[in-house]
């Protein structure tokens, strides 16, 4: 059994069946965990949420955006960012809903943050002096603040392991805003975001070797289909 971390999909049916293809997944004997942000983007996210659920183990980490779908899906909220930033897709892909029972428990079934073996899966990133069980869940989804202070520490040749942690993986903050759409790794910190969800490509890690497989650029993937 092989253990894999998948960036944000946002809605990138296409994106995602390449990466499991391209990483050979095992939808039986393998474990996905999946850092967030399935919802809003590229049309599809009624496909992914579909294509996870045929995953036998299969873990989810949310992430704000799919945090924004849940509360659409629970109170038929729909805040003007959220449908700025591709929650007007999530929401057609439903037919303008409601949204499925099994694709609801899947969201229902999110972990603000994972520790599998020394390794943390969290979608925003966290307070490295605050135990992850005092860390607010604003701060796990929202959080910029630690893969920021991880790229000053590794630019001034410090190899701190934040946390504690033999790896944090991370989604949330892409790699485009770094200049690249490959994984991005400082210090004990890998962030997994690269852009699958914008113009960028989304990426699949196995967590022990670190290798990866990314997909073909999303909007080549969905030429003429805005992501977020």
């Amino acid at each position: 059994m092989r253990t894999f971390a998948i960036g944000d999909i946002h809605g990138a049916h296409k994106a995602l069946l390449q990466c499991l293809e391209r990483s050979r997944f095992d939808y039986q004997k393998d474990h996905l965990i999946v850092l967030g942000d399935v919802c809003d983007g590229y049309p599809e996210v009624r496909q992914c949420i579909d294509e996870l659920l045929k995953i036998e183990r299969c873990d989810f980490i949310i992430g704000n955006h799919d945090q924004w779908a849940l509360d659409w899906a629970l109170r038929g909220y729909k805040p003007k960012i959220w449908i700025s930033q591709g929650g007007d897709r999530t929401i057609a892909s439903y037919d303008g809903g409601p949204m499925p029972k099994a694709h609801f428990d899947f969201l229902m079934s999110g972990k603000f943050w994972l520790e599998l073996d020394r390794q943390v899966f969290v979608h925003g990133g966290f307070y490295p002096s605050i135990p992850l069980v005092k860390q607010t869940s604003h701060t796990l989804m929202w959080d910029r603040d630690l893969l920021d202070m991880a790229r000053k520490s590794h630019s001034a040749g410090v190899k701190e392991k934040f946390g504690g942690f033999e790896d944090i993986f991370l989604g949330h903050t892409t790699t485009q805003m770094y200049g690249g759409v490959l994984p991005l790794h400082f210090c004990n910190i890998w962030d997994l975001d690269t852009g699958g969800g914008f113009s960028g490509k989304l990426t699949i890690m196995d967590v022990k070797t670190k290798e990866f497989w990314q997909s073909d650029p999303s909007h080549e993937l969905y030429i003429g289909v805005p992501g977020r």
